[in-house]
């Protein structure tokens, strides 16, 4: 077997988990979202939360890696449901701005402490240093596929 045909190898199986994984981890943090919740829904939450600061639609779509219209779904229910604030650009009427409300701040912290003991749970049994040695390699790989993207 040649390297390149290694290499190739190497990549498909590592693909293959990280899709697999990725499949699982979603439906299992899914499960124990809050009752309404989607994980759309948490991720652009806690997006908004981390940043402490208002977001275009356009911006979180990128971010997510998401068409417009996907996002501007996901942000209409969160709208609806009390949890963002979507106010006109005033310099730029054909734009918006999306902040979290305090709703939605008291959301995103319910679904943190719902998820996070599942999480843990998983790096508690991989070994806490094993995945920190991981995160590095994990975090280029991202970047690198962005870049890409």
């Amino acid at each position: 077997m040649s390297e390149k045909d290694r290499v190739e190898e190497i990549a498909v199986a590592l693909f293959g988990e990280l899709f697999m994984a990725d499949q699982l981890a979603r439906n299992r943090i899914s499960k124990v979202l809050p009752k309404g919740m989607e994980l759309s829904h948490f991720g652009v939450l806690n997006h908004l939360a981390r940043l402490n600061e208002e977001r275009t639609p356009a911006q979180l779509a990128r971010s997510f890696h998401v068409t417009r219209g996907a996002m501007t779904n996901t942000l209409a229910k969160l709208e609806w449901a009390g949890h963002v604030h979507i106010r006109p650009d005033w310099d730029d009427a054909r734009r918006k701005f999306v902040a979290i409300s305090p709703s939605g701040r008291s959301a995103r912290d319910a679904a943190v402490q719902s998820v996070a003991p599942l999480i843990a749970e998983v790096v508690q049994q991989l070994g806490a240093e094993r995945v920190r040695a991981l995160l590095p390699v994990l975090r280029e790989m991202r970047t690198r596929l962005e870049d890409e993207g």
